[in-house]
């Protein structure tokens, strides 16, 4: 069931005797320039609905920012030190005088409490409205865009705000975002190259594969299995037993559905004697997971199963979330809600007791998200960060852009107008978690393991790189990633009933994710927090308990991409995990921290 937290906010303390909107001049909040895939299809009815969600300027929000640097870094004496929700939510709470002010704005234009949703912070307001209204409010125009490949969304490319909001309100969306989130997946076949089903990406390309797989005893080095996974990264014998305080969520969008028969047959072929393995259901939005075995998802299979698998016996929890950008236009869709990563957020920050580990394997190019949506976001990962939760994220399937090594079919182009060729780091996962300037500013755990890589590329090349194709993944003043990395080729997934092999970083977060949802049960279990924000640690004192990748490179944009290299590189990040070694780390660190 979706629960969520309901507000109501009184208009007192603000009587007003005119209309504010109608007093105060309008000044331009945002304008963008459309990326080239997308074209202005049709205008949109003036009472269709649309669901608008206004971001409220944070004051405090830098001292959240200091807070989990120093809880997360392993050599501050508050590493550890979590905050709880209310604490959370005191420091991102907009100032009273923003919350008067927008509460007075909506009233003038007949906006009621009724039809608002208010995050438990009131950091965000959520407004169902019609079309015309939406476009009075931003003196702006909504228009149905349609994409190279087919694709509607309803979207403007510029809204402006009375003058004196402008200070006081972050962002409103949907308006100028045309990012499609979407799984880390291109289209997917079967042995026989006929396509068993296909997920569309902002940057979709035939880069994963789905084969059935007939090997019930497979070798490791052409199928993947929790065996598999359990050898490679010094896993086995380790059995959790903080299943009361511990557990692991998956994200699933898009109406992937993650069947529980096909759980039972995962465990079946590959851990054997567990009785009737199952997980929790949370349905956000809206959101469904049928159970008719026609309806199980490759994507939420995929991450359910090796995510529990992994890490069994911790619980874990599927969140569905409903809602399937891009939207769909038709006369029994009532209202434009086409921002389901949103939702999440809202419903997962509401919960008191968040899993300490969860995996996400849905993303999207990152120049085709605003700059302040995605600050916004990054904002809110660090509000579960600084609760003690740790987030993985998939970090693409495309090398350093669309996996194109040739340069005369790459499509590396930039959608600011320039249409300049560069590499195109992949949404959420260019976060650094907390560092808010635009393009992610590289954060100061990154700065040793980063310089040491840039001096082995060499200035020539380095320098080469960046003239052509503004390296925004590896460039001085830029986060850098991916962190970390684990296996992803030919995972036996069980999917309507049947084996199959799934390959992609869409299986490395849940098997990452799935580590780490171990290393907090060996935590909790001497007494201790959960991980939260990993990254500080990692790169601080986790170096030598991963394991160092040291070829394979990651094509992209007529390139071949960089080179995996010793220590930190782009391709690999620090490495893959090694159970036992970092298991050391988090909890002999912690004693020695403490005497």
């Amino acid at each position: 069931m979706d629960l969520i937290w309901l507000w109501l906010i009184s208009f007192t303390g603000l009587a007003l005797a005119v209309n504010p909107h109608r007093l105060a001049p309008s000044r331009l909040k945002e304008s963008v320039v459309p990326p080239r895939q997308w074209k202005k299809y049709s205008s949109y009815p003036a009472d269709s609905r649309i669901e608008l969600r206004i971001g409220l300027v944070q004051p405090h929000i830098h001292v959240l920012e200091n807070h989990i640097q120093e809880i997360s870094d392993p050599d501050h004496e508050r590493y550890g030190r979590h905050l709880s929700k209310a604490e959370v939510e005191d420091l991102v709470a907009p100032s009273e005088e923003s919350i008067q002010l927008v509460n007075a704005w909506l009233k003038s234009l007949g906006i009621e409490d009724a039809n608002t949703y208010r995050t438990p912070a009131q950091d965000w307001i959520v407004i169902n409205l019609t079309v015309s209204v939406a476009e009075k409010m931003l003196d702006t125009s909504y228009n149905v865009w349609k994409h190279d490949d087919g694709d509607l969304i309803i979207r403007t490319t510029n809204y402006s705000l009375p003058e004196h909001l402008v200070n006081h309100i972050d962002l409103i969306q949907p308006t100028t975002m045309f990012a499609r989130f979407s799984n880390i997946k291109a289209t997917v076949y079967s042995s026989n190259e006929r396509a068993l089903g296909q997920t569309k990406t902002g940057y979709a390309r035939a880069l994963t594969t789905m084969t059935p797989s007939f090997d019930s005893q497979p070798n490791c080095n052409q199928t993947v299995t929790l065996e598999c996974l359990q050898s490679l990264y010094n896993t086995v014998g380790y059995i959790p037993k903080a299943q009361s305080e511990n557990s692991i969520g998956i994200t699933g969008y898009l109406e992937q559905y993650a069947n529980q028969e096909d759980l039972k047959l995962f465990f079946a072929d590959q851990k054997p004697g567990v009785a009737s393995p199952s997980f929790d259901v949370v349905l956000i939005n809206g959101g469904m997971n049928n159970q008719s075995i026609q309806q199980a998802g490759d994507e939420a299979n995929l991450d359910v199963q090796f995510a529990l698998g992994t890490s069994y016996p911790t619980p874990g929890i599927f969140y569905s979330t409903g809602g399937k950008p891009p939207f769909k236009s038709d006369s029994n869709t009532e209202s434009n809600t086409n921002e389901p990563y949103a939702k999440w957020l809202d419903y997962i920050l509401s919960q008191d007791h968040p899993p300490p580990t969860i995996s996400t394997s849905y993303g999207d190019h990152e120049q085709t998200v605003p700059e302040n949506y995605a600050r916004r976001t990054c904002q809110r990962f660090l509000e579960l960060g600084a609760r003690g939760v740790t987030l993985t994220f998939s970090s693409g399937d495309e090398g350093v852009g669309d996996g194109e090594s040739d340069p005369k079919f790459q499509t590396c182009i930039t959608n600011d107008g320039k249409n300049e060729t560069r590499f195109l780091p992949v949404f959420p996962s260019i976060f650094p978690i907390y560092s808010f300037q635009r393009d992610f500013t590289r954060p100061w755990y990154q700065s040793h393991a980063v310089d040491g890589f840039l001096k082995k590329l060499g200035e020539d090349t380095y320098n080469g790189l960046f003239n052509r194709y503004a390296l925004c993944c590896i460039l001085n003043y830029h986060q850098a990633y991916p962190d970390v990395s684990a296996q992803g080729l030919n995972f036996r997934v069980f999917i309507h009933g049947n084996p199959y092999l799934i390959s992609g970083t869409s299986a490395s977060s849940p098997t990452f994710a799935g580590i780490v949802a171990l290393l907090n049960d060996a935590r909790l279990r001497a007494g201790l927090p959960t991980l939260g924000f990993l990254n500080p640690l990692l790169y601080k004192k986790g170096m030598e308990a991963l394991n160092d990748i040291t070829t394979g490179n990651n094509p992209g944009c007529g390139t071949s991409g960089f080179n995996a290299t010793e220590g930190w590189d782009p391709v690999s990040g620090l490495g893959t995990p090694d159970f036992r070694k970092l298991e050391k780390v988090v909890m002999e660190y912690e004693v020695l921290k403490n005497l």
